[in-house]
């Protein structure tokens, strides 16, 4: 076995124990940098949106989101975890602003998703460094292995979800992951897992990207899902979106636009 197999296996290895793992400096600081603008086209596009939920629904006319999430360097990732047909499911940036930045209650991405088998992987790709500080992902290691819990509401505390898990977590268990910009954390879907508010002086802004194996059937009643891209591989069972296309004046510039002209 190849040294990278090895290494791909422990990680495998790791990801089966706990639910999560962790790649450093995946992405370069050029396409992080396109990031950070794009994030600000966003919401300077969609002004009554809090940056916390600039979600997937914007995705279908956004040649920039779309090539991002087609990043090599993310399918590569994706592949390890749910083999070589893939496709995206969903992508949300969750931007906490500075001092108000609400906090993620915890909860379990599956109880959430219109998905069929419940076959998926969330990458995580930092824009700005992620600390406890301003209100890092937080999750409990070997929680995917329990059944999915139900949610109920909370609206005692204002939060981007606006639900919590309906059961009590041992949050002495959680761990912080604790990202630099281009960093990429990977969860299961059975993860239990949430975030704090940010009440520091910095910005935290992720990218979630939910990647799903093309035998996944997205279940909808009007199919095609709003950001249901074909990007590796066999197209499998979903109907998708067109790759949507650069048109100057309109969409947000970046390196290699005119390729998606």
């Amino acid at each position: 076995m190849s040294l990278q197999a090895t290494e791909d296996h422990e990680i495998i290895q790791r990801y089966d124990e706990t639910g999560y793992a962790i790649f450093r400096k995946v992405i370069d600081a050029d396409l992080i940098n396109e990031v950070h603008a794009h994030v600000d086209w966003l919401q300077a596009r969609n002004p009554e949106l809090r940056p916390e939920n600039l979600g997937h629904v914007l995705m279908r006319d956004d040649p920039f989101w779309v090539r991002l999430i087609a990043d090599d360097r993310l399918l590569d990732i994706a592949q390890m975890f749910i083999g070589p047909d893939i496709a995206l499911f969903a992508s949300h940036y969750i931007c906490k602003p500075a001092y108000s930045g609400q906090p993620v209650l915890w909860h379990q991405d599956g109880a959430f998703w219109p998905l069929e088998p419940m076959q998926v992987v969330t990458l995580w790709l930092a824009a700005d460094p992620s600390t406890p500080e301003n209100g890092c992902v937080r999750l409990v290691p070997g929680t995917h292995k329990l059944d999915v819990a139900g949610m109920r509401d909370n609206t005692e505390v204002e939060s981007v979800l606006g639900k919590e898990i309906a059961v009590d977590i041992d949050e002495d268990a959680a761990v912080d992951v604790i990202l630099e910009p281009g960093d990429v954390e990977v969860h299961h879907p059975h993860i239990v897992h949430g975030s704090n508010a940010n009440t520091s002086p910095h910005r935290r802004c992720g990218l979630t990207i939910r990647y799903i194996p093309t035998t996944t059937r997205i279940v909808t009643d009007d199919p095609p899902w709003a950001s249901a891209f074909h990007l590796r591989g066999e197209p499998g069972v979903n109907p998708y979106q067109p790759r949507p296309r650069y048109v100057a004046g309109k969409h947000l510039p970046f390196a290699g636009c005119e390729e998606w002209s």
